[in-house]
């Protein structure tokens, strides 16, 4: 590898701002992509219900699929993407996602539906090991605090853009059907554009530099990391924030319905907001990120503001419309430890495994959505609406705990180091 490959004045894994800047907006347009395939079928599952007579429970199978698919598939491509590359695993699950909306286009009933939620899944899989592998390697230190918050902030766009596209698209063209070859189309046009641009992407230029004092894994076995206490922390920090955030995107708008009496068409732009101010907290978390050493601090001050906020919504003690703009505002808490919490599990990654580790650890958030929507629907059936808010709370807190030990080992080596 030569420097003839990256622009003049710049070193292998030092890219210089303007580069940055282009390799960081790939990443964050594909990572966009993926969060806007998690809401492939659900937007209108009510078309499903209409045309095939399925009732909710079956249709929540669906989503079932694509997590089991994904959180499995995610663990596992990590060690893909060490061994092959970040770049062409990227190509293979855009791919994927054409392959799932063409699917569902031309499903007749719950199978083909089945098929699309599994091979969407399987897209989903890889993009977070792909994801920071290639801003590690690619992206200068400097800029890597705002790579991670760009990263956080395109994931909730495609989440906000999903259903207004899918919607929209099945409206104008009064068939559901014509919503998916449209959400092919944009898979097709983002695989199209990292393609053209693949220079960028290319992982195998680039180094790995991490600080000093982060773990080392043994070389001798390339599940060596998984022995490393640091990494199934991660993963169980993962899977507490995420299980919070499917209790709010799932379950907030009719909890508030039900403990302040507002109406749906009102509360359901609560998980926009809640989406939005995540994204306005993960562009101030990405500053934060280079001003301190314990990242643990920066995650435990915004979560438990979060949980507060959350707590302070289920109590029943606000107005109606402040307990909405409570609930939407605690999403400025999570998005504020996002940038924090993806520098963090850097730090605890041994060199050589990042893929490894990020697929490890993401799988937990796959495993998070999976088991969360059934568990507070059962409060929400129970008529417990309030403890759809304590327990997202309760979530973040426990969330709180394991990241804090995480920052406790990475101290504890620099000072070993040191």
């Amino acid at each position: 590898m030569t420097t003839a490959t990256l622009p003049p004045g710049t070193t292998p894994g030092t890219p210089g701002t303007s580069q940055d800047v282009r390799i960081i907006g790939l990443i964050g347009l594909a990572h966009g992509t993926s969060h806007f395939f998690h809401l492939l079928l659900p937007p209108l599952f009510p078309a499903f219900i209409r045309e095939f007579g399925f009732s909710y429970s079956e249709l929540g199978l669906l989503v079932t699929t694509f997590f089991v698919v994904s959180g499995i598939g995610q663990a596992l491509s990590g060690f893909l993407v060490d061994r092959v590359g970040a770049r062409p695993v990227l190509w293979a699950a855009l791919t994927s996602f054409v392959a799932a909306s063409l699917a569902a286009a031309n499903a007749h009933g719950m199978a083909g539906l089945a098929l699309a939620a599994a091979l969407a899944g399987l897209g989903n899989a890889p993009f977070h090991p792909v994801d920071f592998t290639i801003l590690n390697k690619r992206v200068s230190a400097r800029n890597l605090g705002h790579a991670f918050s760009v990263h956080g902030i395109t994931g909730n766009l495609g989440w906000a853009a999903a259903p207004v596209f899918s919607i929209g698209l099945a409206s104008a063209f009064g068939s559901w059907r014509a919503a998916y070859w449209g959400t092919a189309v944009v898979a097709l046009t983002v695989l199209a554009l990292v393609i053209w641009q693949r220079g960028l992407l290319d992982d195998r230029q680039g180094s790995w530099t991490p600080k000093k004092g982060a773990a080392t894994a043994p070389a001798e076995h390339p599940m060596a990391f998984m022995r490393l206490p640091s990494v199934w922390l991660c993963f169980s920090f993962f899977f507490f924030t995420t299980a919070a955030l499917a209790a709010v995107q799932s379950f907030a708008s009719p909890a508030l319905t039900a403990l302040y009496g507002l109406p749906l068409a009102r509360t359901a732009f609560v998980v926009t907001g809640y989406m939005l101010c995540g994204a306005a907290g993960m562009v101030v978390g990405g500053f934060l990120l280079n001003r301190t050493e314990r990242l643990e601090r920066n995650i435990a001050v915004a979560m438990v503001l979060a949980a507060g906020l959350l707590a302070l919504a289920g109590s029943g003690w606000l107005p109606p419309l402040a307990a909405a703009a409570v609930t939407a505002v605690a999403g400025f808490g999570t998005g504020l430890a996002g940038p924090s919490r993806d520098m963090l599990i850097k730090q605890a990654a041994p060199p050589g495994a990042t893929g490894r580790v990020y697929g490890t650890v993401y799988s937990g958030l796959d495993l998070g959505f999976a088991t969360a929507a059934p568990m507070f629907g059962a409060l929400m059936d129970r008529q417990w609406p309030a403890a759809v808010f304590f327990g997202a709370a309760l979530m973040l807190l426990a969330g709180v705990l394991a990241a804090g030990s995480v920052g406790a080992g990475v101290a504890r080596r620099r000072s070993q180091a040191a």
